[in-house]
């Protein structure tokens, strides 16, 4: 390394800090990917290769029947029709609940920035502690709620409740990225004649994509994983993939089929991990393009 004509040269010290960084680095990462190789193996095994070898053997027959059973098979109390249908459910409820609290959190990040009106960060105090509140206070009011306006038990309601529980964090995100954009461009906008809609459609939203990443990817992971929102406010046909999964798990009928079980973990887990392995980057760009302010 040369630094003002002076040749500095690494020495052993150098060398054997990097080889401890990636040591540690191996060691959390065999930590972290161990579960889910331990569960991908175990899907791709048939039960003989279960029961003779160990979590971590090689399966000696690789099979995807497992696979096959879990997606169209595996039964669910008396129901014998696989994780299917309730993948689709998710799917249909994810889709709306992602796109409404993220352009209502748009909307109000939008509203609470560039139009500041009287009692503005009132209400973002008031929105704000929308973050904090634990899922359990709200479930019994929740609940109530659903029944008096007739959508309890029902995937509309799950949606509803996703999406009111999204927009704190979405219009958070919002109110940040919003913040860090120069103010001359809305005031440009007010002076060429565009009025709150104009400015929002034709010159905040373009130069937002990053925010959207951001939104998108936090509302599609905590939807898709939920569990007790899934569980509380609907039941039979109407559930999520991520109640299926655990009605399959505790399902017993004859011999306990844990490649199967296996797979159907996997299947539930492939949507967010794949979010992340091909989103993971934009992700974190869009976190540190709305930090600068706050």
């Amino acid at each position: 390394m040369k630094a003002d004509g002076i040749i500095l040269q690494r020495g052993p010290s150098h060398h054997v800090a990097r080889v401890f960084i990636y040591a540690c680095l191996a060691v959390m990462a065999v930590v972290y990917l161990l579960p889910l190789i331990v569960v991908v193996l175990t899907s791709l095994k048939d039960l003989d290769d279960i029961r003779n070898g160990s979590i971590l053997s090689v399966p000696q027959r690789w099979t995807v029947e497992p696979w096959r059973q879990a997606w169209s098979e595996a039964c669910i109390g008396l129901r014998c029709a696989g994780i299917k249908s309730f993948f689709v459910n998710s799917i249909a409820m994810i889709v709306p609940a992602v796109v409404m609290s993220t352009a209502i959190g748009a909307l109000n990040g939008y509203a609470l920035t560039q139009w500041k009106f009287r009692g503005a960060d009132l209400i973002f105090a008031m929105l704000l502690f929308g973050v904090f509140i634990p899922f359990q206070i709200i479930l019994i009011p929740m609940a109530r709620t659903l029944g008096a306006i007739g959508i309890a038990n029902t995937m509309v309601g799950l949606i509803a409740v996703h999406v009111v529980y999204g927009i704190p964090f979405t219009t958070l995100f919002f109110r940040n990225y919003f913040l860090s954009l120069p103010s001359d461009l809305v005031k440009a906008a007010r002076v060429d004649g565009a009025g709150f809609y104009q400015t929002l459609w034709r010159v905040i939203l373009p130069i937002s994509i990053p925010c959207f990443v951001v939104s998108i990817i936090w509302q599609f992971t905590n939807i898709w994983n939920d569990f007790i929102f899934g569980t509380t406010f609907t039941s039979g046909d109407n559930v999520p993939v991520t109640v299926a999964l655990n009605n399959v798990v505790n399902t017993t009928t004859g011999v306990k089929a844990y490649n199967v079980d296996m797979a159907s973990v996997v299947m539930t887990a492939l949507p967010t991990l794949a979010i992340y392995v091909f989103a993971g980057r934009y992700f974190l760009r869009g976190l540190m393009a709305g930090s600068i302010k706050g």
